[in-house]
């Protein structure tokens, strides 16, 4: 039996967050420090101290949760992936977890995307909403029908839970045709913009000359990248599909089925929160879960 290693995404973030692990962890406490110099700003006075609204600030909140899982996976002795995968944000942490990238440059990284995604919001203010109840291909199909506004899947969680992104207006009229067609729900997520989409093309734009510039190494194991939900081992090509993460759905469902038809028995959730076990059960319940947080 493998055993698969899986990285939380936006979302997981919560007020005291690796504040334990700073303090019992001499490891830990030299990483966290720094990352405070890397990002020029103490990110640990906010993760440890600050509030729920404060830990939402663009340039927290992604750093804040690559931080939390990041640092936990590489003071943590023993842990040998057989495989990795994150979702969404949570890819870059995967790309640290089999020495892709450098804790260094994935820090970095992820700072010039929240950042690139907070202008991208400005650019074409959007929203997203969470679909419950609905086969995929039926939400996938309303979507393509609102006409004149940009709506699309974005993220694939679990069979029956899918989120679309997009315009306000059209994420409105879809909500609308949704419950109308059967949908248990339809719900506007309280979020800055339409991740996952094409509206997020700007922050493609901003992040791919970054990623273009960062050294990516031959990994330990494959990541499952969300773009298409393979595994991957060539830089090039993990590279390649983490530029077009942004614009592109997160296809975790399918990246859980491909990691389980190659062999993965066991994954453990490396970070804040216990989300992605939910939806590993949901996707695979034979599969055995438990997490490092």
């Amino acid at each position: 039996m493998k055993h698969a290693y899986v990285f939380p995404g936006q979302g997981a973030q919560f007020p005291g967050m690796g504040k334990n692990h700073y303090e019992q962890n001499p490891a830990a406490r030299d990483l966290f420090e720094q990352a405070n110099d890397i990002l020029g700003f103490r990110i640990t006075d906010v993760m440890f101290g600050g509030t729920e609204t404060e830990l939402k600030q663009t340039n927290v909140t992604q750093p804040a949760i690559f931080l939390h899982s990041v640092i936990l996976f590489l003071t943590t002795p023993g842990l040998a992936p057989d495989m990795v995968a994150g979702h969404s944000l949570g890819e870059f942490s995967a790309l640290i977890a089999n020495r892709a990238l450098s804790f260094e440059d994935g820090l970095r990284l992820v700072a010039k995307r929240a950042i690139a995604m907070q202008h991208a919001c400005e650019i074409n203010p959007s929203t997203m909403a969470a679909v419950l109840g609905m086969e995929d291909t039926k939400v996938e199909e309303i979507c393509a029908g609102v006409s004149g506004e940009i709506v699309v899947a974005a993220n694939y969680n679990c069979p029956g839970q899918l989120v679309i992104s997009g315009s306000i207006e059209g994420i409105n009229i879809a909500c609308e045709r949704l419950k109308a067609a059967g949908a248990k729900r339809a719900l506007v997520l309280q979020v800055g913009g339409a991740f996952h989409s094409p509206l997020m093309e700007p922050a493609r734009q901003e992040l791919e000359a970054a990623i273009s510039a960062t050294t990516f190494n031959m990994p330990t194991c494959p990541v499952y990248q969300n773009v298409d939900a393979q595994p991957y081992t060539d830089p090039a090509q993990i590279k390649q599909n983490l530029i077009a993460q942004l614009t592109a759905p997160v296809r975790w469902t399918q990246t859980i089925q491909h990691m389980t038809a190659n062999g993965a028995g066991r994954f453990t959730e490396v970070g804040p929160g216990s989300v992605l076990q939910g939806l590993v059960k949901k996707i695979n319940r034979e599969a055995v879960t438990d997490g490092i947080s």
